[in-house]
């Protein structure tokens, strides 16, 4: 692995503007008189001094959120959608701003901070042009043709709980909530303590872009009791994070009747075919394997060869694995950053420690890089990892990957399907159709094929989520914004009710309803 050359860009610590981040700072209701400190992945060093809200801010950041969203959703979606619509612009607008929170905030690199930045724009342009369509009220077959005429309306849940994660802190803490303000929610949001900047700016993005004040809320200080008080006033729950974490939060949400969207953990596999385009799958698994440094939810942790062309792809892998450029920088010359924390890199080093020890073969990486940081690990690949070892039942969440031939077509999907987790895929053939076929058969909310997670993730209006322990529901698509909704039908009857005339007594009227009932049945009413 190499080093870019230092340039005028490559800072291991940039400034931010200490006058936006009080203004952001002074967005968070806290009057507890605590305080954290959030840190620098790439240096340690401390970036912000943040207030700690206490149970009684949390109540009163609903209660202000409650009294926006009244008003909110009385407005028309299309007035609404125009908020997401100017938004969009912001985002693109403002980018090497948030480009800038989100480095410092999570030690990535400055083209995986950008993916958030595409991720954001794209989905605030799709709901703000699909989501009064999705909101209108739709025509539904009436229990009588003619004299019964029903629609189903989307009432909004009230205030949506966003407990949010820190490996995206722009993607995955504001992504989710423009879909709930489109249906004309409120949000009070808790942020992860380590990177609660980037969405407090996302925020202040969003207010000027017309969305009123109060109705987005970010609450700030431990998921244990901050998280919790959300879960406790919140009319629906969004949550993404760990496997454990997220059962918790169900476990907390079905006790008020609450509804949830988990997304969770993932052990995602990669299937590369005897018949795949070898340069572009090795080329795709290096993006896959190791973008933001391994830390995200959809990255591959295992690589599933044909022993056909295993050696052939090894050799263009690890070539490609080998050049890939780290280091603290803010221009655009590194292909990997840092992890986010002591605690993160702890566990990497565990399971590549792990899995040598009982026997895995280290191809590439294995090395902790304090030269260039703090929480720098090396992108690591290991080969014969034996499915006792950590990394091979339990997710990483790092840069590791560990390889595994395969001879027969049943035997990679059934490997694909080991383990607890379903939430993304990857299959590479040049023959489509079966292709198609494979990835029918994979248990994972998302499946991509001749790609590794951007296909799936970027198709913002196909739903994305995980099956088995990767979480429930989903976002994205029109199931990612009705989520939020409550559908309320509304029937109204004409001319006569739906029971017996006053000329029929009650056994020859059943006679003539079931001569109706056969006769809807004959010309496909239904």
């Amino acid at each position: 692995m190499s080093t870019p050359p230092a340039t005028s860009e490559a800072l291991s610590r940039r400034e931010l503007d200490c006058e936006l981040v009080d203004r952001l700072i002074g967005l968070i209701p806290a009057t507890s008189g605590r305080t954290s400190t959030v840190y620098a992945p790439m240096t340690a060093e401390p970036l912000a001094v943040m207030p700690t809200s206490g149970l009684d801010d949390v109540e009163d950041a609903f209660a202000e959120a409650r009294a926006a969203q009244s008003e909110w959703a009385a407005l028309r979606p299309r007035a609404r959608a125009a908020v997401l619509s100017d938004f969009h612009d912001l985002v693109l607008d403002e980018q090497q701003t948030l480009l800038d929170f989100i480095q410092c905030e999570t030690g990535k690199a400055r083209k995986h901070a950008f993916d958030e930045v595409l991720d954001t724009a794209l989905v605030a342009n799709y709901y703000a042009r699909r989501g009064p369509g999705f909101l209108a009220p739709q025509r539904r077959t009436g229990a009588i043709p003619v004299l019964t005429q029903t629609r189903v309306l989307h009432q909004p849940k009230g205030v949506v709980g966003i407990i949010s994660p820190w490996n995206y802190p722009l993607s995955m803490g504001v992504t989710d909530g423009l879909a709930a303000i489109m249906a004309g929610n409120a949000i009070v949001q808790k942020p992860d303590s380590q990177t609660p900047l980037t969405a407090l700016l996302a925020v202040d993005l969003l207010h000027r872009a017309g969305m009123p004040r109060g109705l987005w809320q970010i609450v700030s200080g431990s998921g244990s009791v901050i998280g919790g008080a959300v879960i406790d006033h919140a009319d629906f729950l969004c949550f993404t994070g760990s496997t454990a974490t997220g059962k918790l939060v169900a476990q907390q949400a079905a006790a008020r009747l609450v509804g949830c969207t988990l997304e969770l953990g993932g052990k995602n596999a990669m299937l590369v075919l005897a018949d795949a385009d070898i340069d572009k799958a090795a080329e795709a698994a290096v993006r896959g394997c190791f973008s933001s440094a391994g830390q995200l939810c959809v990255s591959i942790e295992r690589l599933y060869l044909d022993e056909a062309i295993r050696e052939e792809f090894l050799s263009a892998f690890l070539a490609r694995v080998e050049a890939l450029r780290l280091g603290p920088s803010f221009d655009w010359n590194t292909d990997m950053g840092s992890l986010i924390n002591a605690g993160q890199l702890a566990t990497v080093r565990e399971h590549v420690e792990d899995a040598l020890g009982k026997g895995a073969v280290l191809l590439a990486g294995g090395r902790q890089r304090p030269d260039l940081g703090p929480y720098f690990y090396e992108p690591t690949v290991l080969a014969e990892t034996p499915h006792e070892a950590l990394c091979f039942t339990e997710e990483t969440f790092g840069p590791v990957v560990s390889i595994f031939g395969f001879t027969s077509e049943d035997d990679a999907i059934a490997n694909a399907n080991d383990g607890r987790y379903g939430l993304n895929a990857s299959v590479w053939s040049t023959d489509i159709t079966r292709a198609r076929s494979v990835a029918a058969r994979i248990k994972a909310g998302t499946v991509n094929i001749n790609e590794v997670y951007a296909a799936a993730w970027a198709s913002v209006d196909a739903p994305m989520g995980g099956m088995r322990d990767s979480g429930l529901n989903r976002r994205h698509g029109v199931e990612g914004l009705l989520k939020y909704t409550e559908p309320q039908t509304v029937a109204v009857q004409r001319l006569h009710g739906i029971t017996a005339p006053a000329f029929l007594d009650d056994e020859r009227f059943a006679m003539v309803a079931t001569a109706g009932l056969r006769m809807l049945k004959l010309i496909g009413w239904s």
